[in-house]
């Protein structure tokens, strides 16, 4: 009987332990996911910037930017990728949010299993998370140029920013125009 009991109770720990593996392996996935999804954002934010230098004048492009409708896909969902494989995932989707929240929603699936256990089937069991980061405007377009090289300026939560399209680096940090921050 009490050899019966102390397999029993040795059997439990065994199984309490392979939860606790499979919760650190979910813990793994959402951490992955929350890092890609960020990643990608970022590095849409990135692009804004860069696109905007090619064409800073273009007050309706500064429009649909700040109302979120240029945010680019294709670089945002690679870094997606890259984050997700440097947090031992693969990414299995990434997508761009619509309105209202415009952003990025990432999928990914944990690369190494739960592991071997006393429950059967554990060895190939892989979590799975997934994340959404959004990019939110923090400004709003202040005054508009009158094409003779004036400066277009921003109202970014008070503060003025102030953006002359002939300095040689006119774009701010893109970290004062827009925040980037998960929302699932």
């Amino acid at each position: 009987m009490y050899i019966m009991v102390v397999a029993a109770l040795l059997f439990l720990a065994f199984a309490y332990f392979a939860v606790g593996q499979a919760v650190v392996n979910r813990g793994d996935a959402q951490g992955a996911a929350d890092a890609a999804a960020l990643a990608a954002a970022n590095e849409a934010r990135e692009q804004i910037a860069d696109d905007l230098i090619d064409d800073i004048e273009d007050l309706e492009e500064w429009e649909e930017l700040l109302q979120g409708l240029l945010f680019p896909n294709g670089p945002s969902c690679a870094k997606a990728e890259s984050f997700a494989s440097k947090n031992n995932a693969q990414s299995e989707s990434c997508a761009r949010t619509g309105l209202p929240r415009k952003g990025f929603s990432v999928t990914v699936r944990t690369t190494g299993s739960v592991g071997s256990s006393v429950i059967p089937g554990t060895d190939s069991v892989r979590s799975t998370a997934k994340a959404t980061a959004v990019l939110e405007p923090r400004c709003e377009l202040a005054v508009e140029p009158d094409g003779d090289g004036d400066l277009i300026e921003l109202d970014c939560d008070g503060d003025v920013i102030e953006i002359d399209p002939e300095d040689p680096d006119p774009i701010p940090d893109p970290g004062l125009i827009f925040d980037v921050r998960l929302v699932d």
